[in-house]
């Protein structure tokens, strides 16, 4: 098996109900991501907590020092768990994640979090870009509905096409429990 990280990306307070920005099945997305963070823990295999922190002066949500900033108690990092402040949705821009990942000989990517159409997207784009393959736990992410040319876009329509797009060219797309299904063949 291949040196692999886990990355969550940006499961933060402002996403989920009562949040500023609350997404469409988050509480399930981060379910999966929480059980995947304690399969890692478990295995003691490498992981990396991904923070937005909005820069924007007129910013709507993961404003600094608020409450929907923080990384939500349902994946909250244990001491010692490399966290990654970014301020684009491409968690490796001016960040230091790939010097974690280079650091640690990591080989692939095992991504999950939120929103699947920007940083999920983007984060995941970029991984490839660098030459890591990238393991995409559909059911460990969520999005909201979008609006375009004043259609709305149903979140689940968002999520299918963005993980549809990915899927391949990009990364292996599966679900939480195909993910755990597969680590059978490896010992911990």
């Amino acid at each position: 098996m291949k040196n692999q990280l886990l990355v969550l990306v940006d499961i933060q307070n402002d996403y989920f109900t009562g949040g500023k920005m609350e997404l469409y099945h988050m509480e399930e997305a981060s379910a999966n991501a929480a059980l995947l963070l304690s399969l890692f823990r478990e295995r003691n295999w490498p992981l990396v907590h991904i923070q937005h922190i909005s820069l924007k002066a007129n910013a709507s949500f993961f404003v600094s020092g608020s409450r929907g900033v923080e990384i939500h108690s349902s994946v909250l990092p244990l001491e010692g768990e490399h966290i990654v402040e970014k301020h684009f949705p491409n968690s490796f821009r001016q960040t230091n994640l790939l010097e974690i990942l280079s650091a640690q000989n990591i080989d692939e990517l095992v991504i999950c979090g939120a929103m699947s159409h920007m940083c999920i997207d983007t984060t995941t784009r970029a991984a490839c870009d660098l030459g890591y393959p990238v393991t995409l736990i559909h059911d460990a992410c969520a999005t909201r509905n979008l609006t375009f040319n004043n259609q709305v876009v149903e979140a689940t329509d968002v999520q299918t096409a963005y993980m549809a797009a990915l899927n391949g060219s990009f990364a292996k797309v599966i679900s939480a429990s195909e993910y755990v299904f597969s680590l059978n063949d490896y010992p911990e």
